[in-house]
């Protein structure tokens, strides 16, 4: 799994600001304390060609139209807090995009299991068939 640096990866994001809904009152309206954190990962340095097709792939509900990874954050009153946590899950949104997903080893249902069952389909069908009344 690569780690992407905090510090590295602040230098291409673009950060906006707006005003937050819910709890606050009156200070609700005069600060804008809810983030929006862009990254335009196609132009970054940071991941090669390959971990972009893999991020674009795995994160497209998150991707605006022209290719930017959009991440809102309003959790806290503090904007500076919102700015880190929105940081923080980019990061983790991108480290888990690039984790390779493992191929899936088909298994084979062991022979003892196949027998098994096929004597317990018989045992059911004589019991039925036990069941029946006959004309002799």
């Amino acid at each position: 799994m690569k780690l992407l640096d905090p510090a590295l990866i602040q230098k291409e994001l673009i950060v906006k600001t707006s005003r937050s809904g819910g709890a606050g009152g009156q200070h609700v309206n005069k600060v804008e304390t809810r983030v929006i954190v862009l990254w335009d990962f196609w132009s970054s340095n940071l991941l090669s060609q390959e971990e972009k097709i893999a991020v674009q792939n795995k994160l497209s509900n998150r991707l605006q139209g022209s290719g930017f990874l959009q991440i809102d954050v309003s959790e806290s009153r503090s904007q500076f807090t919102n700015k880190e946590l929105a940081i923080k899950k980019i990061i983790h949104l991108v480290q888990r995009a690039l984790i390779p997903v493992k191929k899936r080893v088909p298994t084979k249902v062991p022979r003892a299991k196949i027998v098994a069952r096929l004597d317990r389909k018989s045992k059911h069908g004589a019991k039925k068939s036990n069941r029946r009344w006959r004309m002799d």
